[in-house]
């Protein structure tokens, strides 16, 4: 879907703005079977943004045929995954009997809940032909009436996201209502989650609910957020200040020798106000939950992923 927001953009003299609280650097560590990832949070220095738990960017990479990693089976309960690939593929497999292949532009949402176990590989044209791969993974906190919510997957194919346009920036809407229109995304609770990319020059204004959480990560070159601007380049993550006054996002200065894009996730969303105890793959909200998760895992009930169909 393709939408023209221009309609939709604020002007700043009649708006208050959201300042910037924090800007954190993301880390670089090893997930999975030893594929790398740049991550804002969980860190030191932030360990949450609630109702997110947690942000990994897939390090862009490109890999020889057979030699990208992914995630072999693991468990989950409690809270939602969301991998939103922008280049390459992933294969993911479920023990509801759920999968398939998220390819670049796409994103799938799922909701462990209750309990699953899933995989996420390298999808069968990485693995033959290799090549670039980049993406994120974002981790959604449930309520606790929904932590043991039944299993449900979404997928977005690629080109289903809301995509709208303005004076030389681009929103692809995964979830939420911003800039006028809304994503496909179904989520448990309110949330935004916005793919900004913004050229030299260009400046968008975002009208996020005052009760929401804001964060801003990203990944490519630089610019500025919140007013007053504070810079922002790649791996940093800006934590917005709560309350009345719109999001403001700027791309790199209009100079001739900053050509390339700013590309920021835009993260909101109505804190839940929980407690949080989590342990690897489970978050929960007490250590009594925890230990029975962990028990109903290794007992075998959060089921197993089928096995593969040969041709």
């Amino acid at each position: 879907m393709f939408l023209d927001a221009a309609p939709y953009r604020s002007p700043m003299a009649d708006v208050s703005t959201r300042p910037v609280t924090r800007v954190i650097e993301a880390t670089h560590t090893l997930e999975g079977a030893g594929f790398g990832v740049y991550r804002p949070f969980p860190t030191p220095a932030l360990d949450h943004l609630d109702p997110f738990l947690l942000l990994d960017e897939l390090e862009p990479r490109v890999y020889a045929p057979g030699e990208r990693k992914g995630a072999p089976d693991h468990p989950h309960r409690g809270f939602e995954t969301v991998s939103y690939i922008l280049a390459g593929e992933t294969e993911h497999r479920d023990s509801t009997g759920n999968g398939g292949i998220i390819r670049a532009g796409g994103v799938q949402w799922m909701t462990a809940g209750d309990g699953i176990i899933h995989s996420e590989m390298p999808g069968p044209t990485m693995v033959r032909e290799g090549g670039l791969s980049h993406g994120f993974q974002l981790w959604v906190n449930l309520p606790r009436d929904l932590k043991r919510t039944p299993p449900r997957y979404q997928s977005l194919e690629p080109g289903g996201l809301t995509e709208v346009t303005g004076d030389g920036w681009t929103a692809r809407i995964i979830a939420g209502a911003v800039l006028g229109a809304t994503g496909p995304a179904r989520t448990h609770t309110p949330i935004n989650y916005v793919h900004l990319t913004l050229t030299p020059g260009a400046e968008v204004t975002l009208d996020i609910p005052t009760d929401h959480n804001i964060g801003v990560h990203a990944f490519a070159s630089h610019g500025s957020v919140g007013d007053p601007a504070v810079p922002l380049a790649r791996s940093q993550f800006a934590i917005l200040s709560p309350g009345e006054g719109d999001l403001v996002i700027r791309g790199p200065g209009p100079s001739p020798e900053e050509a390339e894009p700013m590309e920021v996730l835009v993260l909101s969303g109505r804190p839940l106000n929980e407690p949080i105890a989590r342990y690897g793959p489970f978050v929960m909200n007490t250590r009594e939950e925890l230990i029975e998760a962990i028990e109903d895992y290794n007992a075998g009930r959060f089921g197993t992923i089928p096995p593969m169909e040969l041709d």
